[in-house]
């Protein structure tokens, strides 16, 4: 796969589609690697007429690790109250995008995002007008304290637990949280779960870097006001029974953009069952074509 150098660091991304099509940036959520953006979904929204691009956040995947700045101690800031500086912001991330649009020689993109990756969007929205054609935001939130804030012990049992060392522990521990926050109302596919774990550790593995991005959510400031300015496209897509980011985070985004459709999927939690994927792309094409 391609690297960029963008805003400092280098980005690995994938592209797909033709090269002439409009562009759609895909930015995934925490701790979770470009490929969580399951490779027929991507081909699936090409094939609608997109050039569809991926990348690793920063901190993950095979992009670049910031492990000179140490890693926090997100269980004595549970214990305290006390939550340390971050390393770099959710600004910071939204820029990495941009640096890749740059690299690419892309001037204006169609935003999507999930979970963080959503609140990098509508950073990036905010931030970046000029670059910014729509906006999909994915199971993420405003911001504001009292919205999306996840449900009693989610939080604690995800990120507090400490992740598997090895490659069986990981993927044990990747089984037991999209136990925690997937789709009831859709099928568990166990054995899919553990593929792509597997697949996810061999090709990266830095819960270092998780940590790092889990200080740039904690401090993201309350977007709401500016996302109220907002007059691009909009689509907001959240599950009813979401644990992770509660449905209330998609309502208040949705709100706070005029304009925005609304997509509350019942039976939805935090993740993309892939009996969505085709109505999920057709919804983001039409999205994109409201320009």
């Amino acid at each position: 796969m391609p690297r960029a150098t963008a805003n400092g660091i280098d980005l690995e991304y994938d592209e797909h589609g033709r090269p002439g099509d409009p562009v759609i940036l895909l930015i995934m959520g925490l701790g979770a690697q470009m490929t969580s953006w399951d490779e027929s979904f991507v081909r699936d929204l090409a094939g609608r007429g997109f050039r569809v691009v991926r990348f690793d956040n920063r901190d993950i995947g095979l992009s670049s690790f910031l492990d000179g700045a140490g890693t926090p101690d997100l269980a004595a800031a549970a214990t305290t109250g006390e939550i340390p500086a971050p390393t770099y912001t959710l600004a910071d991330m939204a820029a990495d995008a941009v640096g890749l649009l740059d690299h690419l020689g892309v001037e204006r993109a169609h935003i999507v995002g999930a979970s963080m990756g959503g609140m990098i969007a509508q950073t990036f929205v905010v931030a970046y007008r000029s670059r910014s054609l729509t906006l999909t935001s994915i199971f993420s939130t405003t911001g504001a304290p009292d919205v999306g804030q996840p449900h009693e012990g989610v939080a604690e049992a995800l990120f507090l637990s400490a992740p598997g060392a090895d490659r069986t522990g990981y993927i044990d521990g990747a089984v037991a949280s999209a136990k925690l926050i997937g789709s009831p109302g859709f099928a568990f596919d166990e054995d899919a779960v553990r593929a792509k774990a597997g697949r996810d550790f061999d090709r990266s593995h830095h819960p270092a870097g998780v940590a790092r991005q889990v200080l740039a959510v904690l401090l993201q400031p309350d977007r709401t006001a500016d996302l109220s300015r907002l007059s691009i496209p909009t689509l907001v897509v959240h599950g009813d029974a979401d644990p992770l980011v509660d449905v209330s985070g998609g309502r208040a985004t949705a709100a706070a953009i005029p304009g925005a459709e609304l997509w509350v999927v019942p039976g939805m939690g935090h993740d993309l069952p892939p009996s969505l994927f085709s109505e999920l792309a057709d919804r983001i094409a039409a999205n994109c074509r409201r320009v």
